[in-house]
């Protein structure tokens, strides 16, 4: 059951970076730095932010605390990142120290306590934490996105007006045990 667990939540996590991945890819590069107001985060803070926090949660995730010394949670909502290079650097390194991190658990560590700020989690619940964390902050993004983009918008779901023809294919299909996110995510050979 446990490696079933590790395996769906690598899946979740891989197809929220890929939400965000698409959504990014449609705006301009303007868009990525632009505030909605003064105190609203832009695309490129978020990501920023995610950068952070996924550096500071996964680096020696089972050994030292996720809050890091080094880490400067306030800096992250300040704009530091120059560029779309800069952005996608920022936000593929962030999200390959999760997957690494993943990558090295083995089912007995599930239950294993490690701290965030001095507070103990199973690792389980660490990942929960940050599974309900990560796509919160790409739902802002997404929204962003969707927004700068308007009539241009492609939907990374099922387009408005197509859930009965969508749900119509899925229920021809024999019941049977799925991953939501393999509609979405092109298959993969990561183990």
């Amino acid at each position: 059951m446990q490696s079933e667990y590790l395996e769906s939540i690598k899946k979740q996590f891989r197809y929220y970076k890929d939400l965000g991945d698409k959504a990014m890819s449609q705006v301009t590069e303007q868009n990525l730095f632009e505030q909605i107001n003064p105190t609203s985060n832009s695309i490129a803070i978020i990501v920023n932010h995610l950068w952070g926090n996924m550096l500071s949660r996964w680096t020696d995730f089972l050994t030292t605390d996720g809050e890091k010394e080094w880490r400067n949670r306030d800096a992250e909502f300040e704009n530091h990142i120059q560029n779309t290079d800069d952005l996608l650097q920022k936000w593929n390194e962030g999200w390959e120290c999760l997957f690494n991190a993943l990558t090295q658990l083995q089912e007995a560590d599930l239950t294993r306590i490690i701290y965030i700020r001095n507070e103990g989690h199973t690792v389980q619940e660490a990942i929960n934490r940050q599974l309900a964390h990560y796509p919160y902050h790409v739902g802002q993004i997404v929204y962003l996105a969707k927004l700068f983009s308007g009539d241009h918008w492609q939907s990374l779901s099922i387009p408005k007006g197509q859930s009965q023809t969508y749900n119509a294919s899925k229920f021809t299909q024999p019941q049977g045990r799925r991953h939501f996110t393999d509609d979405w995510l092109p298959p993969t050979t990561e183990k």
